[in-house]
């Protein structure tokens, strides 16, 4: 799986790596950005509780954090609470993409749908079977364009707001 890549489209240059410890100032602020406004914010204490290796990536423009995506194992057909840090691990052979957000000054460039091919390639090398996500403020219909499928059936806890929507894939 590529670690450099560039979108010609769009003449940025993206690095996709690992997220190391020195990203999380930058990761905090960039979740802090996109959610608080609506009461989704979990903080870096609950952040970093969604942390798991090979599974959590950061994509780099110009020697900066642009954006990142939290994804964990985590029992399908269930998500993490957003309103508490996770205090275990969850074997499974589903991934959850728990988290997802790009910089305001590199969206608009499908830096989002990106994260989420490289984190299905990297759930096919590793062997999982599913990932899954909530989709928060209406970005189901982008995730449905994806290949996710809405499962309205799947209960979620409040903090994730009324307009949220457990998704997943197969990864095949």
């Amino acid at each position: 799986m590529p670690l450099l890549e560039t979108d010609p489209v769009s003449e940025i240059d993206v690095r996709i790596r690992p997220l190391a410890e020195r990203d999380w100032d930058a990761i905090v602020a960039l979740e802090a950005g996109a959610y608080a406004r609506d009461g989704l914010s979990e903080g870096r204490e609950a952040l970093k509780s969604r942390y798991s290796s090979g599974t959590c990536f950061v994509l780099e423009h110009e020697g900066r954090v642009g954006g990142y995506l939290l994804a964990l194992p985590y029992p399908p057909f269930t998500s993490p609470d957003l309103s508490r840090a996770e205090d275990a691990d969850h074997p499974s052979r589903n991934l959850h993409a728990h988290d997802l957000v790009i910089a305001e000054r590199l969206r608009g460039r499908s830096l989002g749908p990106r994260l989420l091919t490289h984190l299905l390639a990297t759930a096919r090398e590793l062997g999982y079977e599913r990932i899954s996500m909530v989709a928060v403020r209406g970005a189901h219909v982008l995730w449905a364009r994806l290949g996710y499928r809405a499962h309205p059936e799947v209960e979620l806890p409040a903090s994730y707001g009324a307009n949220a929507v457990y998704m997943s894939m197969e990864v095949g």
